[in-house]
């Protein structure tokens, strides 16, 4: 089976990560807090799809935010949906006003939230994504990580090198 090629941001402002909250479409992101992001589409390179998504998702434009780049790629399998190659990018915020006041979710893609990077562990996540938050965020060098899942249930992971 193919792997779907998706990408994800985390947006940073002062100690705060830019989260969608996802519901509404009946699928297994449901009340989970996600990044920015989404499918890259044909002929689009993965940078290409995450400035496109930053902006659907956010209004944000590229001259918002600064210092966008690839901090890592995750390998995720699931029995319950097709295995995807997310790319997962950083970028912090440097417009005006509050994309969370000043965006309507017209795409239905979820309410924006600003969280203190010290609470994103309790969020309701995917157990995977606090492995890659440890990595992403303690600033070391790019990461590679697979998760392997059974519907929600996080079944192995491997940090790979």
């Amino acid at each position: 089976m193919a792997f779907q090629n998706t990408t994800l941001c985390y947006i940073e402002k002062d100690d705060d990560i830019l989260f969608v909250v996802k519901g509404g479409k009946g699928d297994l992101n449901d009340g989970k807090y996600l990044g920015v992001g989404g499918h890259v589409e044909k002929g689009e390179s993965p940078r290409e799809c995450i400035v496109r998504e930053i902006y659907e998702e956010t209004g944000l434009f590229e001259k918002d935010i600064d210092d966008l780049r690839l901090s890592g790629i995750v390998t995720f399998t699931n029995t319950e949906c097709e295995d995807e190659y997310m790319y997962v990018f950083r970028a912090y915020y440097i417009g005006t006003g509050d994309p969370c006041n000043d965006h309507k979710d017209a795409d239905g893609e979820g309410q924006l939230v600003w969280i203190p990077r010290g609470n994103i562990r309790s969020l309701p996540i995917w157990e995977g994504d606090r492995i890659m938050f440890d990595l992403m965020f303690r600033n070391g060098p790019f990461f590679m990580l697979k998760l392997e899942y059974e519907g929600d249930v996080l079944k192995a992971y491997k940090i790979e090198k």
